[in-house]
C-alpha cells in the first residue's frame, strides 16, 4: 500500500517554559508501523497528543490522509480516524471492560444502551486481539496488564485508520506481547498505519518499518530500521555511547548464601491467589520475581506491604513475626513499595515534586500539625540530588515531569525513610534506556549499602541484569529458586517460567 497517512511539518509546542517541540517534521506512511523513540522528555508523547487533539500546536501544519486538519478535541481526531492508546490509563475503574471499550459511543437500541450487543462486540474485539478477558469484568479488579489491553481494545473499537500506541507492552507479559504483535501485523495488513512509541529495542526491530528519533524537542533522524544498528539508535536517543548497559554484574557486596535472612515468608496463602508461598531474603540481596501475569508476583508485593492480608502462613523480619496487617504497619517495619502504576498508585499528580517526596516523611517534619518547611526543603533537595531528578523547580507539579523523572520521584520518596526492604514492581516501565541504566545503578547501590530488594520486571534482560537470585512463580507459588550464576540467559529463564 502506498501514500501518506499522516504528515506533520514544522510543529512547535511550549507550555510556558522551554519549548517541548522545535520545528518537528514527522511522516507516517499508509500501512506502516513507524517507531517514535527518544529519551523521557524528548517530546514523543506531546507530538502524538497534538496529532490526537489533546494539545494544539503553537505552529505547524498537520495533514491526515492528504487533507489539512486542525484538531481542537480528541473527538475531532477520532472522527478523522486517529486513535491513541495512552501510556497513562484513561479508563473508568468502576466500569466493566465492555463499558470502557465503548465509553461515549455505546451501541443503542430504541434509544437505550444495548448492554448485550456491547458485551458481544467487546468480546469480538478482545478475541480478535487474542485476549482471554471477560468483557463483563470490572476494570479495577483486574491486574494492570489487562488495563492496557482494554485501552488497546478501546482504540480499536473506533475503527481507527491511524493508531498511536504509547508504550503498549509496558505492563504485558511476553505471551500477551506476542499476541499484540500478531494483532499489529493483522492491522498493518489491513492498511492501518501505526505509530509505535517504545523504549524496548527488540520490539522496535520486531514490528517496525522505520524509526524517528527525537531529542530535546527536535528530530535527530528518520531512517529505515534495516539500515540502523541498535547501538546507533541508543546513541542517538541518549547523545552518547551506552556500552554494557544491561549486563549482569556479580556484586562484591552481595551477601553470602549462608547469611541470616532479613525477611522470611513461610507457607503464605491469601485470597488474592498466593498459595503456600515460601522464600527468604537476605540484607543486601536483590531478589527477582519472574512469572506470567497472574503468577502471583504483584499479589505477593501487596501482601508484604499490608495492602492484602494472608489467610494463613507468616511473614517474619529478622526471625520475628512482622505483624503486617496494613501499609502503615509495613512502613513502620521498614518496608517500602514502588507500585506498578506510578501515576495511579505512586504519585499525587497535582501536587508538587517536593510535596510528593515528603509525603512518607511528614510524621517527622510536623510539630503540632505545622510542617517544618526549611527542613522539608532540605530533605527534598537531597532526594532530588540523590536520584538526579531533572526539573526546573521542586514546586512544579509532578504531572509535568517526564515519565522517567516521575519514576525517580516515586523511588526517591521512600529513600528518605531508609527502608530495610524495598519492593519494586516494574521500576523501569516506560522509561528510556538512559534513565533505565540510572535506576538500575541506584538499585545496585542501595543493595550494596545493605538494603534488601525484591524486584518485578516483565523485561527478562532487566531482571537478569539486576538480580542475585530469581524466584520463578506460577499459579501463586514458588516453582524454582535460581542463583543468577546458574541462569544461562533469557531463553533458559523463559523456559523456567513456562514450566518447560
Amino acid at each position: 500500500m502506498t501514500g501518506t497517512a499522516v504528515e506533520m511539518r514544522g510543529i512547535h509546542k511550549g507550555f510556558g517554559g522551554p519549548p517541548v517541540l522545535r520545528g518537528v517534521d514527522f511522516t507516517l506512511r499508509a500501512g506502516e508501523v513507524h517507531a517514535l523513540a527518544g529519551g523521557n522528555g524528548a517530546g514523543k508523547s506531546t507530538l502524538m497528543k497534538i496529532l490526537q487533539g489533546v494539545h494544539r500546536p503553537d505552529a505547524g501544519v498537520i495533514k491526515v490522509g492528504g487533507r489539512e486538519v486542525s484538531f481542537s478535541t480528541t473527538k475531532d481526531a477520532e472522527a478523522a480516524g486517529v486513535g491513541m492508546v495512552f501510556q497513562e490509563f484513561s479508563l473508568v475503574p468502576t466500569l466493566s471492560v465492555a463499558r470502557n471499550i465503548f465509553l461515549n459511543h455505546e451501541p443503542r437500541r430504541f434509544g437505550l444502551i444495548d448492554d448485550k450487543a456491547m458485551v458481544r462486540r467487546a468480546g469480538e474485539i478482545l478475541a480478535g486481539m487474542g485476549v482471554d478477558l471477560d468483557p463483563k469484568a470490572e476494570v479495577q479488579k483486574l491486574p494492570t496488564g489487562y488495563w492496557q489491553l482494554t485501552e488497546i481494545a478501546k482504540a480499536l473499537a473506533l475503527n481507527a485508520t491511524v493508531l498511536i500506541m504509547d508504550e503498549p507492552t509496558a505492563s504485558l507479559t511476553k505471551t500477551e506481547s506476542e499476541a499484540l504483535f500478531a494483532l499489529i501485523e493483522r492491522l498493518k495488513a489491513n492498511g492501518v498505519s501505526i505509530v509505535y512509541i517504545s523504549h524496548r529495542m527488540e520490539e522496535i526491530y520486531r514490528i517496525c518499518d522505520r524509526i524517528t528519533i527525537l531529542r530535546d524537542g527536535g528530530v535527530i533522524f528518520t531512517e529505515a530500521l534495516a539500515d540502523l544498528t541498535p547501538e546507533q539508535i541508543v546513541e542517538a536517543i541518549v547523545g552518547r555511547r551506552m556500552e554494557h548497559a544491561l549486563e549482569w554484574q556479580e556484586r562484591d557486596a552481595a551477601p553470602e548464601p549462608g547469611a541470616a535472612p532479613l525477611l522470611q515468608v513461610r507457607n503464605l496463602t491469601a485470597a488474592n491467589g498466593v498459595t503456600d508461598m515460601s522464600f527468604s531474603l537476605r540484607a543486601g540481596e536483590i531478589l527477582g520475581l519472574a512469572g506470567l501475569m497472574g503468577s502471583g508476583r504483584t499479589e505477593l508485593m501487596r501482601l508484604l506491604f499490608g495492602i492484602d492480608r494472608p489467610v494463613s502462613g507468616e511473614i517474619l523480619l529478622r526471625g520475628v513475626p512482622a505483624g503486617i496487617d496494613n501499609p502503615r504497619a509495613a512502613i513502620n517495619k521498614g518496608i517500602a513499595l514502588v507500585p506498578e502504576d506510578r501515576r495511579l498508585q505512586g504519585l499525587v499528580l497535582d501536587h508538587s515534586v517536593r510535596e510528593n517526596l515528603l509525603l512518607p516523611l511528614l510524621g517527622g517534619l510536623t510539630n503540632r500539625g505545622v510542617v517544618n518547611d526549611k527542613r522539608g526543603d532540605g530533605l527534598a533537595a537531597g532526594l532530588i540530588e540523590r536520584l538526579d531528578i531533572k526539573l526546573s523547580s521542586p514546586k512544579r507539579p509532578v504531572r509535568l515531569l517526564s515519565g522517567g523523572n516521575q519514576q525517580k520521584v516515586v523511588i526517591a520518596k521512600w529513600l528518605g525513610r531508609e527502608p530495610n526492604v524495598l519492593l519494586l514492581d516494574e521500576p523501569t516501565a516506560g522509561v528510556d534506556i538512559g534513565t533505565k541504566t540510572e535506576i538500575i545503578a541506584r538499585i545496585r547501590e542501595l543493595a550494596d549499602a545493605g538494603m534488601a530488594v525484591i524486584v518485578i520486571s516483565s523485561e527478562l534482560a532487566e531482571l537478569l541484569a539486576l538480580s542475585d537470585r530469581v524466584l520463578v512463580l506460577r499459579r501463586g507459588t514458588v516453582t524454582a529458586d535460581l542463583d543468577r550464576r546458574d541462569i544461562a540467559g533469557e531463553e533458559s529463564l523463559q523456559l523456567a517460567i513456562q514450566g518447560v
